[in-house]
C-alpha cells in the first residue's frame, strides 16, 4: 500500500475514506408534509401523522419500560417474566418501526429522537431505580391503556377519512398486540394460590 504525504496529514492512496462531521439544513422539518401521491388528501395526512406520532411516542416509551422491567425484575417469577418482558419489548419494537414507517408513508417525519419522545410522551415517568414487580406490571399496564385509548381513537378517525391502509395498521397490529400483552400482564397480577385452593 502506498502512502502520500499531505498537508494536514496522511493519504492512503486507493481507499476511500469517509467525509466525517457533516452537518446541514434540516430538509424536511417535524410536522411538515411531502407531497406523496396517494390519493389522500394533504389534511387528512397531516391528521393521521400527527395522530400516529403521538401513538409511537407512547410506544416508543412503553418499548423501553419493558426492557427496564426485563432488566430488574426480580422475585419468584423472576425468569418466567424476564422472558416475556422481553418478548412484549421486541413486539413492541417491532410495532415502533410499523408507525414509523407508516408516518414516512404518508410524508411526514416520523418521531425518533429520545428527548423529543420524553417531550410528546402521555405516559408517565418511572422513577429511576427498581420498584417491585407488581407495581412495575400496574405500570406496564397503564402504560398500554394510554396507548390503547389513543390507538383506538386513531381507528375512528382514519375510518371515517378513508385512510384504510393506517387503518388496518392500528386495528390488525398495533391495538391487537396491545390488548395481548394487556391480557399476559394482568392475569400476573391474580392473587391466587399455586399449591392449594
Amino acid at each position: 500500500m502506498q502512502v502520500q504525504e499531505k498537508s494536514g496529514g496522511i493519504k492512503f492512496a486507493g481507499i476511500s475514506q469517509p467525509i466525517l462531521h457533516q452537518r446541514g439544513p434540516e430538509i424536511q422539518p417535524y410536522g411538515t408534509l411531502r407531497d406523496i401521491p396517494i390519493a389522500l388528501d394533504q389534511e387528512v395526512r397531516a391528521e393521521t401523522c400527527s395522530l400516529l406520532n403521538q401513538v409511537l411516542a407512547d410506544t416508543i416509551t412503553l418499548y423501553s419500560l419493558y426492557k427496564k422491567h426485563h432488566w430488574l425484575v426480580r422475585g419468584q417469577t423472576f425468569y418466567q417474566l424476564h422472558l416475556l418482558l422481553d418478548k412484549h419489548a421486541d413486539e413492541q419494537r417491532a410495532l415502533i418501526d410499523e408507525l414509523g414507517e407508516r408516518v414516512q408513508k404518508l410524508g411526514g417525519i416520523a418521531i425518533a429522537d429520545p428527548r423529543h419522545v420524553s417531550e410528546v410522551t402521555r405516559i408517565e415517568r418511572p422513577p429511576n431505580g427498581a420498584e417491585e414487580v407488581p407495581v412495575m406490571l400496574s405500570r406496564l399496564l397503564e402504560a398500554h391503556e394510554v396507548t390503547i385509548r389513543e390507538v383506538r381513537e386513531g381507528i375512528k378517525k382514519t375510518n371515517q377519512n378513508s385512510d384504510i391502509g393506517t387503518n388496518d395498521l392500528l386495528t390488525s397490529q398495533v391495538l391487537l398486540i396491545n390488548e395481548t400483552q394487556v391480557w399476559y400482564l394482568a392475569e400476573h397480577l391474580v392473587d391466587t394460590p399455586l399449591v392449594r385452593s
